[in-house]
């Protein structure tokens, strides 16, 4: 292939993982996938190697290209078949994500596999939220070991049933397994068809050029690396049965583009369920390392060609069956990532950031009862960590999470409970030269009695600074204002108040702070504005809901004059007060714009906004399509410009 049939090859077989993803997202019922988009989406080819992945979440796809090799081979596949599988020990990371996987044929030829994984927040576990303080993996519900959800196009609906009945919310479970099952069918149909499009000799060959590119692409990265052995271990704080500092340790050896990572040193596994198996290690590593690699290095198995790891059976990131993973997935591997990049701060000090807020800081809640059950999972986010090229961004996501937030309208809909604060942690950022990012607070009352699990780090062990910066300031969590441990489990009465502060990221650089934590917090403020609250400004609750709904109307009405051609006599002056419209705001009104527009097909629209100038990514289905979309952007109040990135 030529460089820009190989670039349109790479682009549609990415497309198809977001088609996939868009697909999956609104056809979910759970706020867990369809508000929180805690799901991937991914192709692999026939020896189960990864071809692409959609930008979703990097804990699920690394793990799951270390990992399906060994199931793809092992089973005998037809045309309609697909597998359901969330064993840790056989392939998955944790039991609420479960995964499905469809293979694809083309003239009754097996060429590649499409894959979803979601996470459930409830897979039967005692526990809401199925994220226990475990010890043992049966305690964190139903293990799936590969099977088949389907044969031949005919669902298995004993299974399904068996599945389902085993969760609290029958038919939200039922819900979200079909919106899977959708989703890998569309996946599988999509790559059918492009894969008739090009040939399926043709569409081989791509796989192995689009292999060797990334493969190349990783190799010059990875070549520029210092040849020598770098070493770096950090603490977990506890497992939550007893026992602390908990060593993960890490030996990188760099030796002509190639690269070696050896877990030697890193504790046995523990009694609690911050264990994980190889896979979940084997994704961090290779999410720090997929980092350093340029923007347009396909995420595909030959990008990772040169980099090779190993754990000892039994430790702590190889842990053997039945070992408590419930955590390892969610906190372990952002530990992991923590030693990998603390190992690479030594060969590359002006490229690897000081540690970011080292934690998902799981938050796990909900009640079980005849009609009245009900379960909800999030995690929350924190500080960057800064680097050599800036300071770190407050209150966000980062590493080996890429969820969004769910919105508080949808909590507090949904579920007995009010959001009483949601705003930047002040000054929890790392003291530098490049100042750490601040975390956050986030602080729920219960209207019920509701059972609530914490599974959080960094409550001990700050996150580091780099280059003589400062660390962040540890967690914080709290029932009724009295400390909590960084893993527990507690039964709340209606009017107990649960707050976790989220750690701030480490600093960067010796010296006077260039980029003051006040500086983040205002560039940042609108980003999390709290609920009821405005940085520390006390907002009347009933005044808020007015203007939340005097604003939907808004929306509603913009929206349905535009839809018909009518034109919008307020935008003209919405546009005259754009400065005062924040970029969170323009970002939520086009979202919602989008969600209301029934001419707009499901779709996968990613939107983002930096001072009034919008960011369209994305995979719609025409071009009548875009067009619309971008007429719908521009009657926002508060845009600047629009730049379109949408394909179809």
């Amino acid at each position: 292939m030529r460089a820009i049939e190989l670039n349109l090859f790479v682009s549609r077989i990415e497309a198809i993982c977001d088609e996939m993803g868009a697909a999956l997202r609104r056809t979910s019922f759970s706020p867990n996938i369809r508000e929180r988009l805690d799901f991937s989406c991914a192709v692999f080819d026939v020896t189960g190697e990864l071809c692409a992945q959609a930008a979703h979440i990097p804990v699920h796809l690394g793990s799951m290209a270390y990992a399906m090799r060994d199931i793809v081979n092992s089973l005998q596949w037809h045309a309609g078949d697909m597998v359901i599988v969330n064993d840790p020990f056989l392939g998955g990371t944790h039991l609420p994500d479960v995964t499905l996987i469809a293979p694809v044929f083309v003239h009754q030829r097996l060429i590649a596999f499409v894959v979803n994984r979601a996470h459930h927040a409830d897979i039967g576990s005692a526990s809401p939220g199925s994220m226990p303080v475990s010890t043992h993996l049966d305690e964190e519900g139903m293990v799936i070991a590969p099977s088949f959800l389907a044969r031949e196009n005919i669902l298995d609906q004993a299974l399904l049933d068996s599945l389902c009945a085993a969760t609290s919310n029958v038919r939200e479970a039922r819900g979200d397994f079909a919106a899977q099952i959708s989703a890998n069918r569309i996946g599988a149909k999509r790559l059918g068809e492009l894969v008739g499009n090009l040939g399926i000799a043709s569409f081989f060959d791509g796989l192995n050029e689009l292999n060797d590119y990334a493969e190349r692409l990783a190799r010059s990265t990875l070549g520029a690396i210092p040849d020598g052995v770098y070493r770096f271990s950090d603490l977990m704080d506890d497992d939550g049965q007893g026992n602390t500092d908990i060593v993960i340790a890490a030996e990188i050896t760099v030796s002509g583009g190639n690269i070696d990572v050896d877990f030697g040193g890193t504790a046995l596994q523990v009694a609690g369920n911050i264990n994980c198996p190889l896979s979940v290690a084997a994704a961090a590593v290779y999410y720090v390392f997929r980092c350093l690699m340029p923007a347009q290095t396909p995420a595909c198995a030959g990008a990772f060609r040169a980099i090779s790891l190993r754990a000892p059976l039994g430790c702590l990131l190889n842990a053997r069956r039945p070992a408590a993973v419930a955590a390892g997935n969610v906190e372990t591997s952002t530990r992991v990532v923590d030693v990998i990049m603390g190992a690479l701060a030594q060969a590359l000090p002006d490229q690897i950031p000081a540690a970011s807020h080292g934690s998902m800081n799981n938050l796990a809640f909900g009640a079980r009862g005849p009609g009245a059950a009900w379960d909800y999972y999030e995690t929350i986010g924190g500080g960057m960590g800064a680097g050599a090229s800036g300071g770190g961004l407050d209150a966000l996501q980062t590493h080996m999470t890429n969820t969004l937030n769910t919105p508080i309208e949808v909590l507090e809909l949904r579920f007995p409970l009010r959001v009483l604060r949601y705003q930047i942690r002040r000054a929890s950022g790392g003291a530098g030269r490049r100042a750490g990012g601040d975390g956050i607070v986030r602080e729920f009352q219960f209207l019920q009695p509701t059972s609530a699990t914490i599974l959080s780090e960094r409550r001990r062990h700050a996150p580091w600074g780099l280059a003589g910066g400062g660390s962040g300031l540890c967690g914080r969590n709290r029932h009724n204002g009295v400390d909590l441990p960084g893993k527990v489990c507690l039964q709340l009465s209606a009017g107990d108040r649960l707050c976790i502060d989220t750690p701030g990221g480490g600093g960067w650089g010796a010296g006077e702070s260039e980029q003051p934590c006040s500086v983040n917090h205002r560039r940042h403020r609108s980003y999390l504005a709290s609920r009821g609250r405005i940085g520390d400004k006390t907002m009347n609750r009933p005044l808020l809901l007015v203007v939340l709904l005097l604003v939907n109307g808004w929306l509603t009405g913009c929206a349905a004059m535009v839809a018909t051609g009518v034109a919008n006599p307020s935008v003209a002056d919405a546009r005259s007060r754009a400065e005062t419209q924040s970029d969170a705001e323009i970002t939520n009104h086009i979202n919602s714009m989008l969600v209301r527009d029934a001419d707009i097909p499901a779709m996968d629209v990613r939107v983002s906004t930096y001072r009034g100038v919008v960011t369209l990514r994305g995979h719609v289905t025409s071009r009548s399509v875009v067009e619309r979309t971008l007429r719908l952007v521009n009657s926002v109040s508060g845009v600047r410009s629009v730049k379109n990135r949408l394909t179809y």
